[in-house]
């Protein structure tokens, strides 16, 4: 197969290495999906409307759930975030941080869709 025929691919960076997660395609503009890690940790995975990826950890850090992937997008002062589907807190794809709680914020992993 050359690579003008392979479907484009997300991948996440992962210590020194780039860990293939799915093909573009699964990704839907405005909804995420929940990747699992080599190391036994979930990644949320979102696609913005401008083909932008963005990933961060899965896990609400106020309930310990990991369902961040099931949260409604969107953006505030031209920056996306997701609100948990839980209890709404609202994280910035870009940085992690919670835009409701200074003290909190996710991980944010370095994503790339090649």
């Amino acid at each position: 197969m050359t690579t003008a025929t392979r479907a484009a691919r997300v991948q996440l960076r992962l210590n020194d290495d780039w860990f293939e997660i799915c093909e573009r395609a699964r990704l839907t503009p405005g909804r995420g999906i929940a990747a699992l890690l080599p190391d036994g940790r979930q990644a949320a995975l979102f696609l913005d409307r401008e083909g932008r990826a963005y990933a961060i950890d899965n896990r609400d850090p106020f309930t310990g759930a990991a369902v961040l992937s099931r949260g409604l997008l969107g953006s505030r002062g031209g920056r996306p975030f997701v609100a948990s589907p839980l209890l709404k807190q609202r994280f910035d794809l870009e940085t992690g941080r919670c835009l409701d709680d200074d003290e909190v914020a996710v991980t944010v992993h370095p994503v790339r869709i090649a």
